[in-house]
């Protein structure tokens, strides 16, 4: 089996019923698998060769979604951009991967580098389909199917995704097709989806959004997918279009929470409503559940092994002794607590969390020190501490590394810095996160300026976010002196984070906010 199947799983329960969903169109099974068998059979012709990287960058839409199952039905490696990188993000990206294809919305190529191979459009500015186009392609290859190709599920691969490095470049994620099959079997034996199940999209399907359609899929359910999370629109979904089933980042959860349409008890055909990329509170939870009762849910994992190493369910989540914790480990993974002698510990003792299991990336492409660093005699070290509870609940309480995790986006501090680096005016500069209510952490950054040189607060924050995106762009920038440093010389973060940190302060005014 390899996760495609779970598509053609869906085509054989429910053939005539819904697969995708967005506003005035929809998608039958019958349907979307005619457009991926024809949009893979065109990737074939173009790449005869399986495991082809096909960079796919784009909005969420119907033809991103089908592109991403047309790349894994061919046999070809699936390279996850994000629509939301900056330029210079995209072309470290795409320089360590270096793709056979790159397929993207037409009004995203200018965020991406010259590679000099290939390029198909997702979507077309004027609308219309061309031959370089994923409507073109579908229309021109209508009723062809591609072939099989044979595939090692543990070592060929279904998609290379992007996590940073300590010196501020990528590391790509190699997930063999083990990973996606793990995935929907955790799934599925972790939360019981059913036919009449229907997920809502909102979250990018470059990243989350997909990962959590194959099981849907899998069963025969109905996926709709939303442009972007928009507050209103993601309620008027969760009235009116029977949704299920949601994933979302703690502060989209905030967002929609806080809008006049989240009247509590409005939406009891919510089922799943599961947050993860970033901790929640243990205060908050009873506030979600009021507005969203019986339906919220937790999970963990990382890039480095997807979405689902430990999952509580609603029934566990109802429980106020579980508030705080990310629950249990799933079916197919074990996840243990270790010492920094490789000792793993009894529960109730603090260490780091390791896992192992079918969700284990099979390394980083082309970096086997930083593999061999990450995958040791079988475990993979998080970076993150925690500790393991006697009823088996994980409680995650620090990380060990410096990511940022702010509204469910990994940021590093490294790749800030180069960034701010840049600007004629910097001299230096540290990022560290601090607290927050909303986003989790928040993005800040200390700089020293260049002697005789000045900026703003605002100049630095839109130099970042121009070159990085706004998630990795501070939301608070302070001018120092000088950077404190340790007896080596080292600049330390810990004592920045210490000094502005202001647990979960909502008034961002001072030196400056996005």
């Amino acid at each position: 089996m390899l996760p495609i199947d779970a598509l053609y799983r869906g085509l054989t329960i429910n053939p005539y019923g819904i697969a995708l969903e967005g506003d005035g169109e929809s998608l039958t099974y019958r349907a979307l698998v005619g457009q991926v068998e024809a949009l893979a059979a065109a990737f074939q012709q173009r790449l005869p060769q399986p495991q082809a990287r096909i960079a796919i960058c784009g909005a969420n839409s119907f033809a991103h979604v089908v592109a991403i199952l047309a790349c894994h039905l061919s046999g070809n490696v699936w390279v996850a951009v994000s629509a939301r990188a900056g330029n210079l993000e995209n072309e470290a990206l795409l320089g360590a991967v270096v793709p056979d294809l790159v397929v993207a919305d037409e009004d995203l190529f200018d965020r991406l580098p010259d590679t000099g191979v290939p390029t198909i459009r997702l979507t077309a500015a004027n609308g219309g389909p061309s031959s370089d186009t994923v409507a073109g392609l579908i229309a021109a290859n209508a009723g062809r199917r591609p072939n099989r190709p044979l595939l090692d599920p543990e070592t060929d691969l279904q998609a290379i995704k992007f996590t940073g490095g300590s010196t501020g470049r990528p590391k790509a994620v190699a997930q063999p097709y083990r990973v996606g099959v793990t995935l929907i079997g955790s799934f599925l034996a972790t939360f019981q989806f059913r036919t009449d199940d229907c997920q809502l999209a909102a979250a990018p399907v470059s990243h989350a959004s997909f990962v959590f359609m194959l099981p849907l899929f899998a069963v025969g359910g109905r996926n709709i997918v939303l442009p972007g999370p928009d507050p209103d629109r993601i309620l008027d979904a969760f009235a009116r279009r029977g949704v299920t089933t949601m994933f979302m980042p703690p502060t989209m959860i905030y967002r929609v929470m806080a809008h006049p349409k989240a009247v509590p008890g409005r939406f009891p055909g919510l089922r799943h409503l599961y947050y993860s990329a970033a901790p929640m509170p243990a205060e908050k939870i009873p506030e979600v559940q009021h507005v969203f009762p019986n339906a919220l849910e937790t999970l963990y994992g990382q890039t480095e092994a997807s979405s689902i190493c430990t999952a509580m369910t609603v029934t566990e989540m109802n429980r106020p002794d579980n508030h705080g914790s990310v629950g249990r480990a799933s079916p197919m993974m074990r996840v243990e607590i270790m010492n920094p002698d490789g000792n793993l510990l009894p529960p109730g003792s603090e260490g780091e969390v390791v896992v192992r299991g079918g969700l284990v990336m099979r390394g980083y492409l082309g970096n086997p020190e930083a593999t061999a660093d990450a995958i040791r005699d079988g475990w993979l070290h998080t970076g993150d501490g925690g500790l393991i509870d006697e009823r088996g609940y994980l409680w995650l309480k620090d990380r060990l590394r410096d990511v940022i995790i702010s509204g469910g986006f990994n940021v590093y501090p490294t790749d800030v810095e180069g960034a701010l680096g840049l600007h004629p005016a910097v001299y230096e500069s540290a990022v560290f996160g601090c607290r927050d209510d909303f986003w989790g952490e928040r993005v800040e950054a200390a700089v020293q300026l260049r002697p005789g040189n000045t900026a703003t607060p605002g100049e630095l924050q839109a130099f970042v976010r121009e070159r990085l995106g706004a998630v990795k762009s501070p939301k608070i920038v302070h001018f120092v002196d000088e950077l404190p440093r340790s007896s080596v010389g080292k600049v330390l973060r810990r004592e920045l984070r210490s000094q502005y940190d202001t647990a979960g302060r909502r008034n961002l005014g001072g030196t400056g906010r996005q």
